[in-house]
């Protein structure tokens, strides 16, 4: 049976040298619970390591944890990559890995703090995670998909770190599974827009830095479970599952 699930696919945490440091796991889903999400993924700059504490906060409460990552490609566009398997996500870190260089500067990019489900701080990070990695986005969408993951496009209608703002188009040869724009924009003001690009499913999302932001932006999601195969469906617009825009 179809339900729908209230879905943020876009959350930072303290790992994130942009994000504040009371984003560490156990905040962020009593937030994601407290705003009546269903499913969120975490998707750190260019890195992981928070998004296996933050499965465990989660475990005994209703909500559906993706693993994710926000990766930025050699041209400086930003798109999330989603997977069902932490093992899978650990394969693609060690490969952004050995493609981002730099290391980073606390005192200009701010703390890349990798927090447990307790509060705990396990380590610091000290790769440039706010850089760019030296890899195409072609390559990067193609290690994404061999490595059963998902490719969405990181707020499009952002005037800088988007396929948009770097590239100028979205041709036939870069494979996104959906595409997410602002609530700045929204869905019916999107369509108007990007009337050449209909043939994506839109997302919205909170792409949340600061815990007060979780749960401000969704997007209600119709599927059987809250799981990769289903969400590609949905993306898909296959079998009744769907984008509810």
């Amino acid at each position: 049976m179809l339900k729908v699930f209230n879905c943020d696919l876009h959350i930072h945490t303290c790992l994130s040298p942009c994000a504040e440091l009371d984003m560490h796991p156990r905040a962020l889903v009593d937030q994601a619970v407290a705003a009546g999400l269903d499913v969120i993924a975490v998707c750190d700059h260019n890195a992981s390591e928070n998004v296996l504490y933050v499965i465990n906060a989660a475990q005994g409460k209703k909500i559906k944890v993706f693993p994710g990552m926000e990766i930025t490609t050699s041209e400086e566009v930003h798109f999330v990559a989603l997977f069902d398997s932490l093992s899978d996500l650990a394969d693609l870190q060690k490969f952004i890995y050995l493609h981002l260089p730099g290391t980073n500067d606390e005192d200009r990019f701010g703390v890349q703090a990798i927090v447990n489900e307790y509060g705990e701080v396990e380590g610091l990070n000290d790769k440039l995670l706010i850089g760019a990695t030296d890899i195409p986005l072609n390559e990067l969408l193609d290690y994404v998909h061999q490595q059963n993951g998902l490719a969405i496009a990181s707020h499009i209608d952002r005037e800088s770190f988007s396929v948009l703002s770097q590239l100028g188009f979205i041709d036939a040869s870069i494979h996104f599974d959906a595409l997410e724009i602002t609530p700045l924009t929204g869905f019916q003001k999107a369509r108007e827009i990007y009337s050449d690009l209909n043939q994506y499913s839109f997302i919205m999302s909170s792409d949340s830095h600061f815990i007060k932001d979780i749960g401000k932006t969704s997007t209600k999601i119709m599927m059987a479970e809250p799981t990769l195969t289903e969400l590609k469906m949905a993306f898909a617009r296959q079998n009744g599952r769907c984008v509810m825009e």
